[in-house]
């Protein structure tokens, strides 16, 4: 024990004491909040030009009042009342006639205008437009531009277009629009949490506004964070062991050490250099929210289950790491199995979103509950959903306990015999005969 211990703590020096390491340490939370820095700063920085829109309104109900609403626009947002400086650009709306002989001609000298920058887009509203359900024309509105899918103008058509159309079926069917001036005003829906009770004094505490920051905050920083402290802790070994044993170091270290004490000191040494990446981490981030007023945000009751799931992971895929070095001869083939070793931490970046948006579903569930996927992928459901059941985390826990056991337990017979063998490419039969027979 005393001397995995001090080959631990070899590995861990070794690592802390360079430059590199303190460089990443440094640089991986300054790049993060420099481009969210960034994202703030630049946010407002918009092209102010005019945009002009052509506008060819075969129903002939439409155009006038889509010219009102973009006056209207420009009449309250493009100037900020302040400065009177212009923020945004003015919306200039200009009704091109509808040409019956040639359309698609139409449409080619339209599109041919802005790529030439003449005009922004142009927008072609059909003459069902009124009663799209009944119409036997067509009922389609088209938007044509550069980037049409995300241009902020095509949303912004959607809503003056279709208020004006609602008031134009109200005055077919009698109603007095005039007299319900608020029939079409807007009402948001306020994200709230949930509302619990104290079960000391019994009070009742009302859910209170959630935000953005708040939904974003535990669910992806927190698994971000421990992908960036696996890379940094565990998949290190695979070219530190490789190159140990090119070298013939492994030899002369074995000498003194049972390979399985020189790979379990590995791995703990990985461990300890996540562990103080993950303190400098964790302690920097509630510290800034705290200095910055975001101290309700701090997700405490995480950060226990961080560290455990974090740890595992660490051991689990260390141990991995390090046999797949001990199979390798040179740096070409261990190129050759980062890919394959990669995948139990790139598999749950792949679907973060799809289980961030239903992380209740059976799908997000059995993907979570899936060892090598555990640490990232339940850490973010349990951010999400508070009232999960509490068997899913134990059972995840439980299965990642026991992976991690048959893991290392693999690993250090791939270890015992790749370490020592030359000149053999790393074979998946060969690792995987290696791993059951020794």
């Amino acid at each position: 024990m005393l001397k995995t211990l001090r080959i631990a703590k070899r590995e861990y020096l070794a690592t802390v004491k360079t430059k590199g390491f303190i460089l990443g340490l440094v640089l991986a939370p300054v790049l993060f909040a420099g481009s969210a820095l960034a994202m703030v700063l630049f946010n407002d920085q918009v092209d102010t030009r005019d945009k002009v829109i052509a506008v060819i309104d075969r129903s002939g109900l439409v155009a006038d009042a889509l010219f009102e609403a973009a006056e209207t626009r420009n009449a309250i947002a493009v100037y900020d009342a302040e400065s009177g400086e212009k923020v945004r650009a003015a919306y200039v709306v200009r009704v091109v006639e509808p040409d019956e002989m040639e359309p698609d001609r139409q449409l080619l000298e339209l599109s041919d205008q802005v790529r030439e920058r003449n005009l922004h887009a142009f927008v072609a509203i059909d003459e069902g437009v009124l009663h799209p359900r009944t119409a036997s024309a067509g009922a389609q509105i088209d938007y044509y531009a550069e980037n049409a899918a995300l241009d902020d103008i095509r949303g912004w058509l959607e809503r003056p277009i279709n208020s004006h159309l609602r008031r134009l079926r109200l005055v077919e069917a009698g109603v007095d629009t005039a007299a319900s001036a608020d029939m079409f005003d807007w009402v948001g829906v306020a994200p709230m949490a949930l509302a619990s009770l104290d079960p000391e004094t019994g009070e009742i505490s009302e859910g209170r506004r959630s935000s953005e920051l708040e939904a974003v905050l535990a669910p992806l920083i927190l698994p971000m964070l421990m992908f960036l402290l696996i890379m940094m802790g565990a998949v290190p070994l695979l070219n530190a062991v490789m190159e140990e044993k090119s070298q013939r170091i492994a030899e002369v270290v074995l000498g003194s050490v049972r390979p399985s004490q020189f790979m379990a000191g590995k791995v703990l040494g990985g461990v300890a250099v996540s562990l103080t990446a993950a303190s400098v981490y964790l302690f920097g981030g509630v510290l800034a929210l705290r200095e910055t007023g975001y101290a309700e945000f701090i997700p405490y009751r995480m950060l226990p289950w961080f560290v455990i799931y974090m740890v595992m992971a660490i051991v689990m895929l260390g141990a991995i790491y390090a046999a797949f070095g001990s199979a390798c001869n040179d740096p070409t083939e261990a190129q050759s199995l980062m890919f394959p070793a990669m995948l139990p931490v790139m598999i749950p970046m792949f679907v973060m979103v799809p289980v961030l948006r239903e992380p209740e579903s059976t799908f997000s569930t059995l993907m979570s509950l899936f060892p090598l996927f555990t640490p990232m992928l339940m850490l973010m459901r349990q951010a999400v959903v508070q009232s999960m059941p509490a068997w899913q985390p134990w059972l995840g826990l439980f299965g990642m306990l026991v992976f991690t056991l048959l893991a290392v337990w693999g690993a250090g017979r791939i270890f015992r015999v790749g370490i020592l063998m030359q000149g053999t490419p790393p074979k998946v039969g060969n690792i995987i005969r290696w791993a059951l027979h020794g």
